[in-house]
């Protein structure tokens, strides 16, 4: 019973370093923009992310079973309670790591890691790497370099279709206060410094004021238009991560026989929506700020192609990583803006490249040591 609440816990720590490293990555894009503020970034990437997971009850039966560990190792060991805590807690702890360090990692990638180390700890060899390689390994490689291609692609189309209705860029002009020092003549015939406070006036950058659009579509205002249909897209991506990853959380309660996965669903649930709230600020900076510079239209393109492919993987059972598809179909924008940030981009690949070791390692050594207690 002990080790029952432990795994219970463990599950629910994973949801919630699941979310604060997640949830806000479907509306990055909304906050790098200008569109929303974080404070209505976050709370439309909650509701979201909470309804995906509801979803997840009546769609994603597929993921739940593959990521239950039946047929990667021994069908004794996956309904071990010992081996199962090993997974989760050692994917939460690797997820939360990178959380508190700002990187965007992928909490796939942590738990596929962690099947690893503890299933190599118990049964060696017998562990079911074709399978691996199939069902996990193949689509966490592909998804980023499709995700890259699908950014350039769409962005191109976009741009095209934008240039050809006669929309053009419309840059705003920044006002800002500045206090300047004037010499004013006294009496005794010296000058004195005061204080003059004088309007500055500067054209915006992407960081300094936002990007809009100039143009009519349909009887409307283009930027008008391209907000509301931003926004519907940011959220497909929370929608579509949380039909992803809460099936993947939930496959570990599955070990507790009378557990009801339909209440798990809600708890991990729950507990995602919480770490989003109060743990998503240094992932949100690095996805919003660092990859690349956005404006509305350019977001949309890449929420739009992170969407599809996650709601399209989720439909076939393939456990693609959010994380990797929205990393990618920013990156691709920004190889073709020419303002793509190589050197954090790197940094986000050496994170995704030490999530796998770094979470077999920890669930190695927390299997070898609750079988011990």
């Amino acid at each position: 019973m002990i080790t029952l609440t432990v795994l219970l816990l463990a599950t629910l720590f994973l949801a919630y370093s699941n979310g604060a490293n997640d949830n806000f990555k479907g509306v990055a894009t909304l906050f790098g923009s200008g569109t929303l503020s974080y404070k209505s970034a976050i709370t439309w990437a909650t509701i979201s992310t909470f309804a995906g997971s509801i979803t997840s009850l009546f769609l994603a039966e597929t993921l739940l079973k593959n990521f239950s560990g039946r047929g990667v190792v021994p069908n004794e060991l996956a309904a071990s309670p010992q081996f199962v805590l090993a997974v989760g807690l050692a994917a939460g702890l690797t997820v939360m790591l990178a959380t508190l360090t700002g990187f965007p990692v992928s909490t796939t990638h942590g738990l596929v890691g962690a099947l690893v180390g503890a299933g190599l700890t118990a049964v060696g060899t017998s562990v079911n790497f074709g399978t691996l390689g199939a069902l996990f390994f193949l689509p966490l490689l592909v998804s980023p370099l499709l995700a890259v291609g699908l950014g350039v692609v769409s962005y191109v189309v976009a741009r095209w279709f934008r240039v050809k209705l006669g929309v053009q860029k419309e840059w705003c002009v920044c006002v800002d206060e500045a206090v300047q020092f004037v010499p004013i003549p006294q009496p005794t015939g010296l000058l004195a410094l005061a204080p003059v406070i004088l309007p500055e006036i500067s054209v915006g950058s992407v960081e300094q004021c936002r990007q809009q659009y100039k143009g009519k579509l349909f009887g409307g205002e283009v930027q008008r238009g391209l907000d509301l249909v931003h926004f519907l897209s940011a959220g497909s991506v929370g929608f579509a991560r949380g039909l992803n990853d809460t099936p993947k959380i939930v496959a570990l309660l599955l070990v507790i026989k009378t557990f009801d996965v339909k209440f798990g669903m809600l708890l991990v649930a729950a507990a995602m929506a919480i770490g989003g709230l109060l743990n998503a600020r240094k992932v949100a900076i690095t996805m919003s700020k660092r990859i690349t510079p956005l404006n509305p239209g350019q977001g949309f393109t890449a929420n739009l192609v992170t969407s599809s492919l996650v709601i399209l993987a989720s439909r076939f059972g393939l456990p693609i990583s959010t994380t990797h598809v929205s990393v990618g179909s920013l990156f691709g924008i920004g190889l073709i803006t020419g303002e793509a940030n190589r050197r954090v981009v790197s940094g986000i690949l050496m994170s995704w490249l030490l999530t796998l070791p770094i979470a077999a390692i920890i669930s190695a050594v927390v299997y070898a040591i609750v079988v011990r207690i």
